[in-house]
Formats: C-alpha cells, sequence, structure tokens
C-alpha cells in the first residue's frame, strides 16, 4: 500500500501530522508512507523512522500553476492508494484530486467533498489533553484504521552528533551547563502572536530571580533588533544571566540547543511543540486569537502547561468573533499582564528544577 500525506502551513503544523505517518507504519509495516509538506519546514522530520519518502511543496509550486501541475503528476505516476490532505488548501485539493488515488481523505468543507471519498467535521471540543489538533488528525485514519488509537506525540529526532555539536558551542560560549538554563521564545510567527516585550521582559525577570538560572533566547539574525529591545527592558541584574549572542543559526541547532535546556517558555507555537517533540517541559503564552483548546497538546500542568487571556478574563471575549479579536489583538494583549501569569509560571518553575 502507498499512503500520502500532504501537510502545508507552518513548523508545528507539519510536526504534528506526523503522528499520522506513526501511527500507520505501525498498522502497515510494509506500506510506503510518504510526506508532502513546504521546504521550511523539512528540518522537523529529518531521520523520522516512519516516514520512506519527504516530498517538497516548493515556493515555485506555491506561485506558479505550471509548477503546480507538474508536481501534481509526478504524485499521480508514484499511483497512491491513499492521499490523506490534513488541511485542505486549493492546491492540494487539486493535487489530491488529480492523484487518482482509490482512497481520498480530509477535513469537511462543503465546496470541497466532491473531491475526497471520505472528510470528517472537526471537534470543537477535545475529550483527551491531547488537544483538538491532535484528535482532529487521528480521527483521519478511521476510513484505513478502523481501530482506537492512542493520542500520539509528536517527536523529532536528533542525532547524537547534533546533541554533541550544540553542547560544544554552548560551552564555547561559557554556557553553564550545570546551572538551571532556559529557553525563551521571545518572538511568535508575527506580532499577532508575540506577547508584548515589555511584559516579556518582566517574566524573564521573574525566571532569573526565581532560579537563579540562565537564559538564551530564541531568534534569527533579522529579528535581532525585537531581541535587543526585550534586552534592554530586562532589569540589570537579568541581563547579566542573558546569553544574547547564543542563537541556533539552524532550525535543527536550535532543537539541540533546546535539548540542553531545562525547559522552553513563551510564545506558544513551534518552538513550543519542538521542545514538547523532544520531551522538554514547556511554559507556553498563548495569543488571545487562538484557541488553546486546539494546540495545548499534552499540557498536564506539570511538565507542560500553558496561559490563554481567557483563562483569566473570559468575560473580553463575550460576544466577540476571533477574527475580531486577532485584528484587535493589541488591546487584548495590553489585558494580559504578567501579574496574571506569574503565580502558574512560578509553580511550573518549582516543578521542573
Amino acid at each position: 500500500m502507498k499512503v500520502l500525506v500532504i501537510q502545508q502551513k507552518m513548523i508545528g503544523d507539519v510536526l504534528t501530522s506526523t503522528i499520522l505517518l506513526e501511527a500507520l507504519r505501525h498498522k502497515y509495516p510494509n506500506a510506503q508512507l510518504d510526506y508532502l509538506i513546504n521546504e521550511h519546514t523539512l528540518p522537523v522530520v529529518l531521520n523520522n523512522p516512519y516516514i520512506n519518502n519527504t516530498l517538497i511543496f516548493t515556493k515555485e509550486a506555491e506561485s506558479s500553476k505550471k509548477a503546480l501541475f507538474k508536481l501534481a503528476t509526478s504524485i499521480r505516476h508514484t499511483k497512491y492508494d491513499v492521499v490523506i490532505d490534513v488541511y485542505s488548501k486549493f492546491s492540494s485539493n487539486f493535487i489530491t484530486f488529480y492523484s487518482t488515488a482509490k482512497t481520498r481523505i480530509s477535513k469537511y468543507k462543503w465546496y470541497t467533498s466532491f473531491i475526497y471519498t471520505h472528510s470528517f467535521k472537526e471537534h470543537k471540543i477535545p475529550n483527551t489533553n491531547a488537544g483538538l489538533a491532535i484528535e482532529n488528525r487521528m480521527q483521519l485514519l478511521k476510513p484505513i484504521y478502523p481501530d482506537d488509537i492512542a493520542a500520539i506525540k509528536p517527536k523529532i529526532y536528533l542525532t547524537q552528533s547534533e546533541i554533541d555539536a550544540a553542547k560544544d558551542k554552548l560551552t564555547q560560549y561559557n554556557v553553564n551547563l550545570s546551572q538551571p538554563l532556559f529557553m525563551i521564545s521571545a518572538l511568535g510567527s508575527s506580532d499577532k502572536k508575540t506577547y508584548p516585550l515589555r511584559y516579556m521582559a518582566q517574566l524573564i525577570d521573574l525566571i532569573v530571580s526565581k532560579t537563579k538560572g540562565y537564559i538564551l533566547l530564541n531568534y534569527i539574525p533579522k529579528q535581532k533588533g525585537d531581541i535587543e529591545k526585550l534586552y534592554s527592558y530586562c532589569s540589570v541584574e537579568t541581563k547579566k544571566h542573558i546569553h544574547l549572542d547564543v542563537y541556533g543559526k539552524s532550525l535543527r541547532e536550535f532543537i539541540a540547543i533546546s535539548y540542553h535546556c531545562n525547559a522552553i517558555i513563551g510564545n506558544e507555537g513551534g518552538a513550543i511543540n519542538m521542545a514538547k517533540a523532544i520531551e522538554k517541559p514547556t511554559f507556553a503564552i498563548f495569543s488571545p486569537w487562538i484557541k488553546k483548546d486546539a494546540w495545548s497538546m499534552f499540557d498536564d500542568g506539570e511538565k507542560n502547561d500553558s496561559m490563554h487571556l481567557k483563562d483569566v478574563k473570559p468575560n473580553l471575549y463575550n460576544n466577540k468573533k476571533l477574527s475580531v479579536i486577532k485584528q484587535e489583538f493589541n488591546t487584548f494583549y495590553n489585558e494580559f499582564s504578567p501579574d496574571l501569569i506569574r503565580p502558574k509560571l512560578n509553580t511550573f518553575l518549582k516543578n521542573n528544577l
């Protein structure tokens, strides 16, 4: 049997959907399991033992109908028996339809349902602490995996050489690995997913004062200006504990550096998802317009915890559509002061040191 899973969009999405391939590998050990993803997300699936072939959805295929048709044609020639299209975008609709696979599975959308042999309406309320992002993906397997399946945690597979190289780098930068070390996910994928820097600085001050630990910041060079602004908001004592110039120069290096940290704390998103995938404790701060039920994956209140403005100020959400909250994100973020987060963050730090 040949199966193609299609997952577009961001790193967290691609990482999460690897659970489909893991589940299928256990059920069909001899199947050909291929994964079609965006180019920038490739690092989170490297060395994954459940994937036979990783296919790349290039930027050209995203912008050119000719390139998209070429990709779809190559997929058609592979003659997949099953195509699972996780997000049902226009390009994946076309690829799935053109594939001629006998079994075509996706989430339900009334205007694309004719393309698929099976489609599922997404659940709105989670049944477990795995979260909706996991549960809604798992139901896509029902047509070819009717048995009950326990929720699977996404995993990233680092090599020992990557782990050792990251340790050497930290040592070269005089990072004392015998002291508590925290990776801060300081910047989200956009302003709309970034906790205000002046607030984040206060939380970093708290982490340092409570643990006497040291701080690494997750960023890429073009974000250095924002990171320096965050640094300027921190207290004089906290600045002594921040290794400002230590960062992962690639996504794999960032993951390997995070492996040596006690915990990853900050904006919900790819960094938090990757940390969970290497079994590191995480504390996530959700953007006011993101659904916590979907992405608070496997939160247990101890090793993995998170906070959402709605947890502490639910009245702000009365009769408000998420689309409106997204546009007014600054107003909502301003309501999400560090004082609301400190008690839970304090408990998290005590549980993970």
